[in-house]
């Protein structure tokens, strides 16, 4: 990953009369660097990603594209976006769309045709897009984000709809991408296949920014509990009484602890020796860390 900037965000607000939109939002994204922007429904995932593109006006803030302002030229082609709601012409080929997009951002149409390949359409190149799924029209999108090598790309929910093998498809698709020196920002609420896909999660709630960081840092933040599941030779009963937690089907018990004091508990456990059958930790998930994050009110 190269460290230059390709977006900069100061102080980003834009809100709307009664409710939403974002607040003083200030973030970065580097070349090839994958950033995943969760939050709930009408967290402001949206609005920020259409004040960094120029389709909303901001009331306040900088945003800056490969350093160039939003609004002008140079900005606008130096960044590419996937909606959610992806559509094209359903009349049009996937080949004669993209040698559109070519054409507009002035790249060869030798480029097109083998993005249509790259993404895995090269079979369907020529059929038309209203023959397509889901998928198909997904990919046909993220050609289009290839297109020119762009500095930057805002994708947006971009798996939304989509099976497990499209989903993991389209991921490796965005590596390629980022691979490539683009940076990247997925806006997503899919948790459980962000987690192995950025390099660094940012999390919105009601319009602020209240993490953004690699998660590491984010779970080493947090202090999250790690569960602890032991489970006895046969009746629980003692374990129980010795740590606590709850049973499970009178053989097992589980327990939390904090971080400080995992291996402690740990080295208990390994002292009873035969009392123990099996034991298993169970670290806390990324759903756990989205909860505490979406629950605080300022930056972490």
């Amino acid at each position: 990953m190269v460290d230059r900037s390709v977006l900069e965000v100061a102080n980003l607000t834009r809100r709307f009369k009664g409710d939403g939109g974002v607040s003083d939002v200030s973030l970065t994204v580097q070349a090839g660097e994958r950033v995943a922007l969760l939050g709930h429904n009408g967290a402001g995932k949206s609005t920020l990603m259409k004040g960094i593109l120029g389709l909303l006006p901001i009331d306040r803030g900088r945003v800056l594209i490969a350093g160039h302002a939003i609004g002008s030229a140079a900005a606008r082609a130096a960044v590419a976006y996937l909606p959610e709601a992806v559509a094209f012409h359903p009349a049009l080929t996937g080949r004669e769309q993209l040698r559109l997009f070519a054409k507009l951002a002035r790249v060869h149409r030798k480029e097109a045709d083998d993005l249509l390949d790259h993404v895995g359409l090269g079979h369907a190149a020529d059929r038309r897009i209203g023959t397509y799924s889901k998928g198909m029209r997904q990919r046909l999108g993220m050609a289009q984000v290839f297109l020119g090598k762009p500095a930057l790309a805002l994708l947006d929910e971009p798996t939304s709809g989509l099976d497990p093998i499209a989903r993991h498809d389209l991921y490796t698709l965005i590596d390629g991408l980022a691979a490539q020196g683009t940076g990247v920002m997925i806006a997503s609420h899919a948790l459980t296949e962000i987690e192995a896909r950025t390099d660094r999660i940012a999390i919105l709630r009601r319009g602020a920014l209240v993490a953004d960081a690699p998660l590491p840092t984010l779970f080493a933040r947090a202090g999250l509990p790690i569960r602890i599941r032991v489970e006895a030779p046969g009746d629980a009963g003692a374990l129980f009484a010795r740590f606590g937690g709850q049973r499970i089907n009178g053989a097992r018990v589980e327990f939390a602890v904090t971080p400080d004091k995992k291996m402690a508990r740990l080295a208990e456990v390994t002292a009873l020796g035969a009392e123990v059958a099996d034991m298993e930790i169970i670290p806390p998930s990324l759903e756990d860390l989205y909860r505490h994050y979406s629950q605080q009110e300022s930056s972490a």
